[in-house]
């Protein structure tokens, strides 16, 4: 596709999603009873079906809590699996209404692809793996090494830049899925794969044998992940914002899906307006994120379950812990 044909199909989409935008998204999930979220081909710990086909995960809960406060029911999600190159264009269509899938917040992909990233859901860096039979400590030990690496990504300019950077060369090993990434990696079609840390970890429980496989200490970028929607619509945007910031909000009050019952009485103020007020700002019920936490659970109870320590990954909290924990999962107030 040349640069005028490539620019003419992008101003056709933007146009289109514009349209579908102005629309109203929350009427239109009203009237299908459901949201369409798009998710992932399959990653652990952040979307991923099981062998019933139920989608699990980080990104899977933030589909169900937008569900919780919407339509007052969790389930009310179909998923559409994505690939990193698919993954914009479906939103921008139309075909899905968001699309949290541990994509990257950019400038450019929030400033020039009509798009409007919602929040940050995980604090991420880009990071390597290789096979400890390589015997290396580090990255920088792996000048001229073969990488595997998935297609249509921000971690391609990051280890572009980062190899530059250390005066060294690689050669890409390029694939379209992370399914296919690790698959390429396992039969040693590259010495070393690279990802978001997250994501190396949950490729690596892929392996059939993970303690073959270790990440290394190097962190090269910042990758804020979380999740995003069309822009032109700001009602569905701030329903989608401030589900995220509901969960974390309740975290830190210490509400649960356990206590959320007994949280409705509490004589604190906050609680009180978290529980049951609010909704008419959003255009949704008084109930809405008090429907969050009793379906889905706070933020830290979605995060020990999906990558935590209850998890298979065991991934510490680090920088998505609270910021009262040193963290910076910090959102705004309900009120």
């Amino acid at each position: 596709m040349n640069k005028i044909t490539s620019t003419i199909a992008l101003t056709s989409i933007l146009a289109f999603s514009a349209n579908t935008a102005n629309a109203d998204t929350l009427d239109s999930i009203k009237s299908k009873g459901h949201i369409q979220c798009g998710v992932s081909t399959g990653l652990p710990g952040f979307s991923n079906a099981d062998a019933a086909g139920n989608w699990q995960g980080l990104d899977v809960d933030m589909c169900r809590a937008v569900a919780a406060a919407v339509l007052g029911d969790a389930s009310k999600v179909k998923y559409t699996p994505l690939t990193a190159k698919e993954r914009f264009t479906a939103l921008q269509s139309g075909e899905i209404d968001m699309l949290p899938r541990n994509t990257t917040w950019t400038l450019t992909r929030d400033a020039s692809l009509g798009l409007n990233f919602a929040g940050v859901n995980y604090y991420d860096g880009q990071g390597f793996m290789v096979t400890k039979a390589l015997g290396v400590k580090s990255a920088l030990e792996l000048d001229g090494a073969a990488v595997c690496i998935q297609a249509g990504t921000t971690t391609e300019l990051n280890l572009a830049d980062y190899f530059r950077l250390n005066g060294m060369q690689y050669k890409s090993v390029t694939y379209d899925t992370s399914d296919a990434t690790v698959k390429g990696f396992e039969a040693g079609r590259c010495d070393m794969l690279t990802s978001d840390q997250s994501q190396l970890y949950a490729l690596r429980i892929k392996l059939k044998d993970p303690d073959s496989a270790m990440v290394l200490p190097e962190v090269i970028s910042k990758e804020p992940l979380g999740p995003v929607v069309r822009q032109g619509d700001d009602k569905w945007f701030n329903i989608v914002k401030w589900t995220l910031f509901a969960m974390v909000n309740a975290e830190e009050m210490g509400i649960t899906s356990a206590n959320a019952d007994k949280m409705k009485s509490s004589d604190n103020p906050s609680v009180g307006r978290f529980m049951g007020g609010q909704g008419e700002k959003l255009g949704l019920g008084d109930d809405w994120a008090y429907n969050i936490v009793k379906q889905v659970g706070n933020y830290g109870e979605s995060f020990e379950r999906n990558v935590g320590m209850g998890s298979p990954l065991k991934i510490s909290r680090g920088l998505n812990a609270l910021w009262t924990n040193g963290g910076l999962q910090y959102a705004p107030p309900i009120r």
